[in-house]
């Protein structure tokens, strides 16, 4: 099994009930390899604060919610180390850096990205780097 990079439309899945909830889910119990650039740890911050402003989210269960992230089994990897890769990757594909981050990992890992963003799937399933992306709802 290839290593699997989780990207934050995943990772955010495990804590907060939403569309694709269940398969983001399997991703974390499958027993698979996780990987996911440490700039995750940010992206879930940012998460997390926009759903406590708008009273989705307690700040006790936020600060629960960042504890445990910090605690799963998804190996960090420096986000510096991906950053030429992933600007080559963004002006090749038109992508943000931020998506772009995943994607290299995952090139660099020899692996995939599992996402449950929509717009980011549908932009790169046809090009180049498709073989390095996965759907959410496609893991079993």
């Amino acid at each position: 099994m290839s290593p699997c990079v989780v990207d934050a439309s995943v990772v955010a899945k495990w804590f907060l009930p939403e569309v694709h909830t269940a398969a983001a889910l399997r991703v974390l119990e499958a027993g698979r390899e996780l990987h996911a650039p440490d700039f995750l740890l940010l992206e879930l911050d940012n998460v997390f604060c926009k759903r406590i402003r708008r009273g989705e989210l307690t700040e006790k269960d936020g600060a629960g919610a960042r504890d445990l992230l910090r605690r799963l089994p998804v190996t960090m990897h420096p986000f510096r180390q991906l950053q030429d890769l992933a600007y080559e990757t963004a002006l090749v594909t038109g992508r943000s850096m931020y998506d772009c981050l995943y994607v290299a990992l995952a090139v660099l890992l020899d692996g995939q990205v599992v996402t449950a963003d929509h717009r980011l799937y549908k932009a790169m399933a046809g090009g180049v780097l498709a073989e390095n992306l996965l759907w959410v709802e496609d893991i079993h």
